[in-house]
């Protein structure tokens, strides 16, 4: 049964302009000139230039013109603006707010890993038959170089897709042949093979060559306890001395476990960070500065300006044409205020965390001693600064401060604290400097272990036990202790 009743709600919404402060917030200094560069063409009212060349009083409203819909004779002329024919961006449609991530894939030219396989294929004496089997197969190795996929599984592959009818012999002495190729390794199913094939491929060079001829023994023989470097079972299953399996060694190390990436054009772009802030150091003074990127000089166009007063004064005279095209200009009037509004106050959130970021860690900022950084949380600068946590997690993401002792990530600056044995609280990341050095200085041939690394720190007043120990060496991506050994 429908029935009519009264309710009261309290509701909390973000407006648009918060919005759009919000992802500003967290866009570096490196990409924020695109983000003003792609605004500036979205809304013609929108121009370089400081407020002051602009005529428009800073906080000046414009007039509704949503209202009055009267038709008469116009003083001012709108023909540059508007014509008899629907406005061309009436016909265009947005499935998706403006505030959307756009996420693009980038297109790379030049010839790729697989081109480069491909081209050495068509030098081989191989009916045509067989070149589309060792295409297919060639299509199937990844950029690293390996062939992961299993041949039972290409030859179900070859039987559906391309109606041809092979077997694992037949694929096997393709494979032999694509294992020919350059890059040496290429074409292998697992780490051993792909080892295996490059020594050989060496060794057919150099066939007296003991240190080759060992490696290749080391990588056939005993590939699971080299993995593992169990360097005393080495000796003893091959009856070698030890100097004899260091010059082994040498050979394995010189060999790429990731052939492919040798002729792949893909690698990731070397990244040149661009610093949010930089911090300088004038006689234990600290001079703090935003990144003149972050503040872009924008004003809103006088022209547009010009325009929406224009209307204002002859607005009983004006055509329902007219008024359209003004409720369009008014608009983007109000789009580019927001949006320069949008980058002051970004400029002010930035300045006012890293001041207190600098204030916290500037006994850090003024020596660069990492074990002078205090614990740092989110919330410690959010109350500072009295803004939400997400507000400052937004300002420190992926934002960079070069500071006299290196450029670093924002992020980096926080940690969690532990208290030590004198009931001192301390950064964990000033346990994490103590362990990396312990490391640094542990003898290659008797590396520390996770107990001994935590009785050492103990020792130093760094109350942690072993599984924390482990989980900072983890994180700092150290191996554990028979990882680290050396001959």
């Amino acid at each position: 049964m429908l029935e009519q009743k009264l309710q009261q709600k309290l509701l909390q919404k973000l407006s648009p302009q918060q919005i759009q402060l919000m992802k500003l917030l967290q866009v570096p200094t490196v990409a924020i000139e695109q983000r003003v560069k792609e605004e500036m063409e979205q809304n013609p009212a929108l121009e370089e230039g400081t407020a002051s060349e602009n005529n428009q009083e800073d906080g000046e409203e414009y007039s509704d013109v949503y209202e009055e819909r009267s038709e008469a004779e116009q003083d001012f002329d709108f023909s540059d603006y508007t014509d008899d024919d629907t406005p061309a961006y009436k016909y265009t449609i947005k499935n998706k707010g403006r505030d959307d991530d756009e996420k693009g894939v980038p297109l790379s030219g030049g010839s790729t890993f697989h081109d480069r396989l491909t081209e050495q294929l068509g030098l081989q004496s191989i009916d045509e038959r067989e070149h589309r089997i060792a295409t297919h197969l060639i299509g199937n190795i990844d950029d690293a170089g390996y062939l992961r996929r299993e041949l039972i599984a290409i030859v179900d592959d070859l039987a559906f897709t391309q109606n041809l009818m092979t077997d694992e012999s037949e694929l096997e002495k393709l494979l032999m042949i694509i294992q020919d190729f350059d890059p040496p390794g290429v074409g292998a199913r697992d780490l051993q093979e792909c080892l295996l094939l490059q020594v050989e491929r060496k060794i057919k060079k150099r066939p007296n060559d003991e240190g080759l001829l060992l490696a290749e023994s080391i990588l056939d023989k005993t590939f699971k306890e080299f993995t593992k470097k169990h360097y005393d079972k080495i000796l003893a299953k091959l009856d070698i001395e030890e100097e004899e399996l260091k010059e082994g060694l040498d050979e394995i190390l010189k060999l790429n476990p990731k052939p492919g990436n040798s002729l792949s054009n893909n690698a990731e772009p070397v990244e040149h960070i661009v610093p949010d802030f930089t911090i300088t150091n004038d006689d234990d003074e600290l001079q703090l500065q935003l990144n003149g990127r972050n503040a872009p000089e924008l004003r809103v166009s006088p022209q547009y300006s010009e325009m929406f007063d224009a209307y204002n004064k002859n607005k009983k005279a004006a055509t329902k044409e007219q008024k359209d095209a003004l409720v369009f200009v008014k608009q983007k009037l109000d789009s580019a205020k927001w949006f320069i509004d949008a980058i002051k106050q970004r400029q002010q959130t930035l300045l006012m965390t890293m001041e207190a970021i600098m204030e916290r860690q500037r006994e850090y900022f003024l020596t660069g001693d990492e074990t002078k950084l205090k614990p740092m949380i989110l919330k410690d600068i959010a109350e500072k600064v009295h803004l939400d946590i997400s507000t400052i997690s937004r300002v420190v993401n992926s934002k960079y401060v070069e500071t006299p002792y290196g450029t670093f990530l924002l992020k980096s600056f926080f940690s969690e604290s532990i208290s030590t044995d004198s009931g001192e609280e301390v950064s964990t990341r000033e346990v994490k400097k103590k362990l990396q050095d312990l490391i640094d200085e542990e003898d290659s041939q008797k590396p520390l272990t996770d107990d001994r690394l935590a009785k050492l720190l103990k020792d130093q007043g760094y109350n942690i036990a072993r599984r924390t120990v482990a989980k900072y060496r983890e994180q700092l991506q150290i191996p554990v202790a028979r990882l680290r050994k050396s001959l």
